[in-house]
Formats: C-alpha cells, structure tokens, sequence
C-alpha cells in the first residue's frame, strides 16, 4: 500500500525564485499572495526584521490553508546593520551595489511554518563577499536591469554571480530561499511525508 501523497505547501509569496526553488526540491505546493503589509523600523534588527515578516506573511494567509502547512519567507541584504531593501530606482540600485563593493554582507532569511497545531519561526545566514567592481562592471550589471525588485539590487542566479568573490553558507538562501533549512524543518516535523528525513 502507497503513502498518502504530501499535502502540498501554501507559499506565502509571489516570489518566481522562490517557486523554482521549491520545484527544484521537489516539494509539492500551491502559491497565495500574502496579505501582509511590510513595515521597517529604521533601527530595527535584520534578524528580527525578517523573522517578523515571514511570520506576517505565514499568518496572513493561514486561514484558507485547512491541513496544510503554509510557508511564509522574507530575506534580506544586511551590511554593517544596514537593511538593503529593493532598490528605488536605477540610481538607488548603483549606489546599494557600489557600498557592497569589494565588501562581504550578509543575506538573512526568516522562515515560518505554520500548521494547524503549532507554529515555527527561524533564519539563516550566508555571508557573500563581493569583488571590487570597476565602473563598466557597475554600469553592465546595471543596464541589464536584474536590480529590479531585488534586495541589494543583484540577482547571483543571474549576470549578479559575476560581482560575487566568494560565498559561506547556504547559496539558495541567497537566491530567495534558505533551502537547507526548510529541508532540515520537513525532515524533523514530517520525517518522511516530503521525501526528507
């Protein structure tokens, strides 16, 4: 007798990366925009910034997830406790990638999962150290337009893996999804159900 499919996984997210990730793990899941508005307190602390909104992403859709676990994500671009966010504009986007120039930073992600019988809330950290970068580095990178909607203004999936020197941590955390955490939370919470653990 087969095991019961897995229930699939209500992201809480309209995020395309995120959605490849999960394909590429091969978690089964549906997509809900959140209804969760994101307030950053300018002094506010990375970590607990982004543990925050996962959460408020998670819980503002839990109510029509029924049985299944709902996955709320928010990640960040962290230098010096500076929160880079997603660039404004062109202008703002250079002077985000000019700062991390030559610099290591820090991409954070909270991650919350919430089922009908409790809730969980962590993060993880990966530290990505940037080359020093030329003018005509700066300016190819810009014109190819990957700073739109991106936090620090770079994609790494993308033309933004030629601006990184080196890489500590979990890589698809800095892509969108810290993908070693949520496949060590499946493990421990569902051994078995996701094909994990």
């Amino acid at each position: 007798m087969s095991a019961p499919p897995a229930p699939p996984l209500l992201l809480a997210s309209t995020s395309p990366q995120r959605r490849a990730i999960l394909e590429q793990l091969g978690l089964p899941f549906d997509v809900v925009a959140p209804r969760y508005e994101e307030q950053d307190a300018p002094d506010a602390d990375p970590v607990e910034l982004v543990r925050e909104h996962a959460r408020g992403k998670a819980r503002s859709v839990a109510a029509e997830a029924g049985d299944r676990p709902v996955l709320g994500v928010d990640t960040a671009v962290v230098l010096n406790d500076r929160v880079f966010g997603k660039p404004a504009d062109l202008g703002d986007a250079q002077r985000m990638l000019e700062a991390l120039a030559g610099r290591t930073h820090v991409v954070v992600s909270g991650l919350c999962l919430i089922t009908p019988g409790w809730e969980l809330v962590e993060h993880d950290s990966t530290r990505v150290t940037f080359r020093a970068l030329t003018p005509r580095d700066l300016a190819a990178n810009l014109a190819a337009g990957e700073w739109e909607g991106r936090a620090g203004a770079y994609a790494i999936q993308a033309r933004g893996a030629a601006l990184v020197e080196r890489i500590e941590g979990d890589y698809v955390n800095v892509v969108g999804l810290p993908a070693a955490l949520l496949v060590r939370i499946l493990a421990e919470r569902f051994p078995g159900t996701y094909g994990f653990g």
